[in-house]
Order: C-alpha cells, then structure tokens, then sequence
C-alpha cells in the first residue's frame, strides 16, 4: 500500500513538470521535484521489491537514474538535457507504475487498475505540485501566475478523470449501495473528502490566484493537498476490500 502510494505520488511529481517552461520557473523547483521523486521511488522499490518483476525493476531502476540525473541537471546553470530528462523520467515511472499495477490487479480488472492508478497519480501530482508552486511566490512574488494557473486547471481536469474512472469502476464492480458493509460506509467518505471537496477548493484557488492572492491560493491548496491524499489512501483501502480502483 505505502509502496505503490510513493510510486504514484513520484511519478505524479515529475510528469508535472513537463505542465511548467523551465522559464516561467526556478531551477531549485525543478531540482527539488526531482529528488523528492528520487526519494519516493526508492521507497516504492522497497516495498515493492516481492510484486515486482524484472520489467518492473527494469523500469523502477530507469526511474530512479533518471531523476537523479534530473537532480543533477537542474543543479548547474541553464540546466543542460534537463526537459529531456524530464521527459525520460515521466517515462519511466508511468511504466513502472502501469506494470505494477498489472502485476497486483486481479484478472478482469486490469483496465480499471491502470486507469486508477494514473489518474491518482495525476490528481496527487498536480496537487502537491500546484501547492508547491504556490509556495514559491512568497520569495518571489512578482513572478508570472501562468505556472500557477496551469498547474490548478490541471488539478481540476485531473480529478475529473479521477472520478470518472472511480465511477466507471463503482458501476462495473457490483456493489450495492442498498447493502451496509464496510464499502458502502467508507465510499462516501472516499468520495467526498477525496473528489468533491478538492474540485471546490480548486475552483477557489483558481479563483484566488486570478486575483493575485497567491498567498490564500497557496493556503487553500495545502487543504486541497490533505483531501487528495485522504482520498487516495482511503481508495487503496477499498481496492483491498473489493479489487476496484474506487
């Protein structure tokens, strides 16, 4: 659970990057997505290390050297191959992510397993990406709001896939709704802390940012931050409990 949580997040992080022109950016915020990146696959590797095969590993160990070298390349000035590496790393981790979610998914539910898994990985990504984005304009304040921007739009069309998929996957599973069992009483909540609530406040960081309270925008999405990864996590408790992505 924890491992393909860290994989999600990680691969989330660097395929945001590619949302963001290295202009519009600081290279510090490059260098600290990637190790973070780093950090968190090496502990999905972890514990991951009995699901996984050697595609898996194959894909894990390309992931790794390829936000390290992103670690290096936004380290230097004017940060040499560094869009190329962050292409090669968002690469990776989607493949990492993807095989291992074949590997754990049960059979007829690949489809749905994969479609979770990269839409949370979207919806975690964008989210603490926007949230450090915003971070970012309490030391440089006059800096464009385009990344900011883009980054929350992409948060909200991210847990739009995410609750289209999860409720793909709700109609596809049988459950019933008119049973009280652990589901039933877990997936209102799952829901609620983790797609509704994270669509309002994006819509009001959107809001916010547009008026240049960047600020307030930041606040509001630190919250947004905590209901996604809520969500996320609560959704891997359901997968347990019924083997749908919900």
């Amino acid at each position: 659970m924890l491992g393909d949580f860290c994989l999600r997040l990680a691969c989330g992080l660097v395929c945001s990057l590619l949302l963001l022109s290295p202009a519009q950016g600081n290279p510090r915020f490059f260098r600290v997505h990637f190790l973070t990146a780093l950090c968190l696959t090496a502990v999905a590797a972890v514990f991951l290390r009995e699901l996984a095969d050697l595609w898996a590993w194959i894909a894990l160990g390309a992931g790794l050297l390829f936000a390290f070298l992103g670690a290096l390349s936004w380290s230097v000035e004017k940060a040499p191959g560094g869009r190329g590496v962050i292409m090669l790393a968002s690469i990776s981790l989607l493949a990492a992510l993807a095989r291992c979610a074949l590997l754990s998914s049960s059979e007829g539910t690949e489809a749905w397993k994969l479609a979770g898994e990269i839409t949370s990985a979207a919806v975690l990504g964008t989210a603490t990406t926007a949230m450090l984005m915003g971070h970012s304009y309490l030391i440089a304040p006059a800096m464009s709001l385009t990344p900011l921007l883009r980054l929350v739009a992409s948060l909200f069309v991210s847990l739009l896939a995410r609750a289209l998929a999860g409720g793909l996957a709700f109609w596809t599973s049988g459950i019933s709704l008119s049973k009280l069992d652990d589901t039933t009483m877990v997936l209102p909540v799952r829901w609620g802390l983790g797609i509704v609530l994270p669509l309002v406040l994006a819509v009001m960081a959107w809001q916010t940012a547009r008026m240049r309270s960047t600020q307030s925008a930041t606040g509001i999405l630190y919250v947004a931050v905590i209901f996604c990864f809520v969500g996320e996590l609560t959704s891997q408790l359901l997968y347990q409990w019924n083997g749908y992505m919900l």
